[in-house]
């Protein structure tokens, strides 16, 4: 019997639980519902593994296993809350106003069209013109033979050659180094495409020269990147952190996503554990530092108080390097491969005293409830509509239970949007009333099991998902650093991997150049052609991120 047909026997059974008047055998019943939905979900979870070990078993023989072919259409594993949230956001759908397109239309030419006179009747009076704009885009080459002057000077024995103009070194001129760029990076062309468009457009060129054009030669715009992030660090007191999936030559590494409302900014690591996370926030080499915030993260993540005791003897305030440390730590734990916990410790709780100790030091870090991102900041808020896929995940086969979860959800989301409503307006006396509507809320006993768990999960999160009570600006959700990462998922899905460490740096560089250009409403072709010509005329988006978070309204505590 599957679950469908425990189902459909469960629905045909509610109206007589329902009928039943008698308290202790109505307890009864829910208790075996409960026993039925635990069941249900052993055996759909126990099938899950039979047929990964059984797909297992017959790839071991030579055969194939079972082929994971992904839905095309939603189905009950939808997870997404997106709906939920939105629900009670009443937009309608803005006209079509094509007016106000054409304002900004620029208007490269001016055609007439005629009628044939004797097509028309006798008395036909010509009334003037009907203006139709049409957009056309034209893609043709502009080679240029440059003829460079040259000079000798006989006592300096010294040949002077005029220059080429800034872009134009090498065999290509700056729109196409541009278009390589813009067409990677910002519409997620693979390199073998870019030949070919190009080709087909009339340029000579080869593969090695765009992976040239893609990877070589961007100091300056790493230091543009690095300045983005510095500049996004400062420009609000929270920031939001996720990660998602990276290949590098084959092997599997991680995209760490960092962004607020100014800015996007990638990196692509190893590794995604805190150290990581600490790097990159330190945007520098990493520092480790005992002192007193460092012994009370150790004695936080269960330091043994021997070690503990040990390291409190070493003289505080100095800072030290990786390699500083690592020496350390060997000389503390001689035995190679033990003591791996330990030492994990208490590099995470030093690195992160010496980052607080920064002047762009993050005040309030906004992720997911991945442990990586604990301990780092003051403040850790966690995400709702993280918190909400998990009532979306519960598929009760009860009736009973099935309504309890819609109404709480219903309920959940319309708590979510009167914290909504209190960002824009926010009082101490509205957060006095939300925080004892949360209390309320999330202590509900609907004597369905795992939803009840489910609601005690988030009730334990109270401090770290109304910490928008006291700091309005902070997001509800972390949906922009998710925006960003799936903008990384779909450059893996088309482009695979990158292949050497400067093309995984130059995938980071740009992504975070266009999504942030993205934000700031600036053009990233216009952008990345300015700083290949070298004109600046453009601000630099470090400075425009500086500029737009001066004009906030500054955070309001309460």
């Amino acid at each position: 019997m599957n679950s469908s047909q425990v189902k459909s026997i469960v629905e045909k059974l509610a109206p007589t639980i329902d009928a039943i008047t008698d308290e202790n055998v109505k307890s009864v019943f829910g208790i075996l519902l409960n026993v039925i939905e635990c069941l249900v979900s052993e055996v759909e979870t126990l099938r899950a593994e039979n047929q990964i070990l059984r797909d297992e078993n017959n790839r071991l023989k030579g055969g194939p296993g079972k082929p994971d072919i992904r839905k095309q259409t939603k189905g009950p594993t939808d997870t997404s809350s997106e709906k939920d949230r939105a629900r009670n956001t009443k937009s309608k759908k803005a006209k079509r106003n094509r007016n106000k397109k054409n304002n900004r239309i620029k208007i490269d030419r001016i055609e007439f069209c005629q009628l044939d006179q004797n097509t028309l009747p006798h008395d036909a009076v010509f009334k003037g013109y009907h203006n139709v704009i049409v957009q056309d885009i034209i893609i043709r080459t502009d080679n240029i033979k440059f003829r460079k002057a040259v000079f000798y000077s006989a006592s300096l024995r010294k040949t002077f050659i005029a220059t080429l103009p800034n872009g134009y070194q090498g065999e290509f001129g700056p729109n196409i180094k541009t278009s390589v760029i813009t067409l990677n990076h910002k519409s997620k062309m693979t390199e073998s495409a870019i030949v070919d468009f190009l080709k087909d457009h009339g340029v000579f060129i080869g593969a090695a020269t765009v992976s040239g054009f893609l990877t070589k030669d961007h100091e300056d715009f790493h230091q543009e990147k690095h300045n983005i992030v510095l500049a996004g660090l400062q420009s609000t007191i929270y920031q939001q952190m996720d990660d998602t999936g990276a290949r590098v030559n084959g092997r599997n590494y991680y995209n760490h996503i960092l962004c607020n409302e100014f800015y996007t900014a990638y990196f692509t690591r190893p590794r995604k554990d805190r150290l990581t996370i600490v790097e990159i926030l330190t945007q520098g080499e990493l520092q480790f530092l005992f002192n007193q915030t460092a012994f009370a993260l150790m004695r936080s993540m269960k330091l043994p108080m021997k070690v503990l005791q040990e390291l409190q003897k070493l003289p505080l305030e100095k800072k030290r390097g990786l390699m500083q440390m690592e020496t350390f730590l060997n000389t503390l734990f001689p035995v190679p491969k033990r003591h791996q916990t330990n030492r994990r410790i208490i590099l995470d709780a030093t690195a992160i005293a010496a980052y607080q100790e920064l002047p762009h030091a993050v005040n309030v870090l906004l992720s997911d409830d991945a442990p990586q991102y604990n301990l780092i900041a003051k403040h850790h808020p966690l995400c709702w509509v993280h918190d909400g896929r998990h009532y979306k995940k519960l598929a009760p086969i009860v009736p009973q239970h099935s309504e309890q979860l819609n109404s709480f959800r219903t309920a959940y989301w319309d708590f979510y949007h009167k914290l909504l409503a209190y960002k824009t307006s926010p009082t101490a006396s509205t957060a006095l009333l939300l925080r004892q509507e949360f209390d309320i809320l999330f202590s509900t006993q609907t004597g369905y099991e795992d939803l009840d768990a489910r609601i005690k999960k988030t009730r334990a999160q109270k401090e770290q998902l109304l910490l928008v009570l006291r700091h309005p600006v902070i997001p509800l959700h972390n949906n922009d650093a998710e925006l960003g990462a799936r903008d990384q998922a779909r450059r893996r899905d088309i482009n695979l991997h990158t292949i050497s460490k400067k093309g995984t740096e130059a995938k980071d560089t740009f992504m975070t150049l266009s999504q942030t250009a993205k934000k700031l409403s600036v053009n990233f072709y216009h952008y990345i052609r300015d700083r290949i010509e070298k004109k600046f005329d453009m601000p630099s988006l470090a400075s425009l991120i500086t500029r737009r978070s001066t004009e906030l309204v500054p955070d309001t505590t309460t």
